[in-house]
């Protein structure tokens, strides 16, 4: 199945977490942080959003960081994506 998401929405999928620290301490799956890091997989066309004219800035293959706590979650074939606004969206990493 195939998302596309819509207007200023972008779906983003979370980035593994790293199982060794900088100084090659390897991690138990219990110690590693939920990573912050998403990659984005699809991005809306933009548009008019809220009778604003929204310009997608960020594109497929982008590694963004999102605010904590929003998006909405959804689970297709057995992986799971992150469909967020642009707005939601507070750094691309480079």
């Amino acid at each position: 199945m195939k998302l596309k998401p819509l207007s200023d929405r972008v779906i983003v999928k979370q980035v593994e977490a790293e199982e060794k620290t900088k100084s090659g301490i390897i991690l138990t799956a219990a110690a590693q942080e939920k990573p912050s890091v998403f990659e984005v997989i699809e991005v809306g066309p933009g548009g008019l959003v809220d009778g604003n004219e929204v310009k997608m800035v960020v594109k497929k293959g982008d590694r963004v960081i999102t605010g904590k706590y929003s998006g909405t979650e959804v689970k297709i074939d057995d992986e799971e994506f992150v469909i967020v606004r642009q707005s939601d969206i507070l750094a691309i990493v480079g």
